[in-house]
């Protein structure tokens, strides 16, 4: 028994921050489905609502490509923008033409919640739903509050229950964005994936590579859409992902971090080459 003791607790020592969100993650949800049925969450008026397509909205002419995002903290940096009003910074972003606007739903480790992406729906473009998905529960529930896309997280999922959770969410409309961290994670990619995130940033310690999503893009198959995760800075590292052939980007820290998110989106947006 003493045995046993030590190898658990060294297992727990040994956790990331991933691990650790989705440990969270599995009890949190286990409680929610205890809350409100998948049952009763496909009878809301928003899981009849027809979506956004965020494949359209990136493929628009003039589009930024950007996808804006809405987020409080950070489990590596804390509180962001701890008071930020949901309202004021999505229609901010969605005014100065945002292609996507993101948002994070998950509470313990970002500060986001249900309620923040329920009030951004007054917005008519596309919305992520930003979580850690693992269960079709949640993509029953992203529908319900309405979101048009959600996000799949191919390291904490297996090949198998991407495909199978993205069958679901598109068999109810939504879309997916599955997002990669490194080359070991392309198998992940099906047929019912059409938009291929890259994150420059490793979920297991929080560190920025922005040269990830440069050195995977030509792994990428050509009949998806390809978005930049993370890093982005400054509008010439948006015309160097356009280069290597990225469609999205995907950017909340940057905006976020200023008192004024939305003002802090449209400056950016003035300095890019449409």
């Amino acid at each position: 028994m003493e045995y046993a003791y030590r190898i658990t607790k060294l297992r727990k020592n040994k956790m990331n921050i991933l691990d650790k969100i989705i440990q969270h993650k599995k009890l949190e949800v286990a409680k929610r489905k205890q809350i409100v049925s998948q049952d009763s969450l496909m009878q809301t008026d928003n899981f009849n609502r027809k979506c956004f397509s965020l494949i359209k909205s990136l493929s628009k002419e003039n589009s930024t490509g950007i996808i804006a995002e809405f987020k409080r903290k950070s489990p590596s940096k804390g509180f962001i923008n701890e008071h930020a009003d949901i309202l004021a910074v999505t229609i901010g972003y969605a005014n100065a033409g945002a292609a996507c606007l993101s948002v994070l739903t998950d509470a313990n480790f970002f500060g986001g919640s249900t309620s923040d992406l329920v009030a951004a729906r007054v917005n008519n473009i596309p919305i992520l739903r930003k979580d850690f998905i693992i269960d079709e529960y949640q993509i029953a529930e992203a529908k319900a509050m309405g979101a048009d896309v959600i996000l799949l997280i191919a390291a904490c999922l297996s090949p198998e229950q991407v495909q199978s959770l993205a069958k679901y969410a598109v068999s109810i409309g939504l879309e997916v964005l599955l997002e990669l961290h490194d080359e070991t994670e392309l198998a992940h990619i099906c047929d019912e994936i059409i938009l291929v995130g890259i994150n420059n940033r490793n979920l297991k310690d929080f560190k920025v590579d922005i040269d990830a999503s440069l050195r995977m893009a030509k792994q990428i198959p050509n009949n998806k859409i390809k978005i930049a995760e993370s890093g982005i800075s400054d509008a010439a590292m948006i015309q160097t992902f356009r280069n290597a052939g990225f469609q999205g980007f995907l950017i909340g820290e940057m905006f976020m971090k200023e008192a004024n998110p939305a003002l802090a989106f449209n400056n950016f947006v003035q300095n890019i080459k449409l």
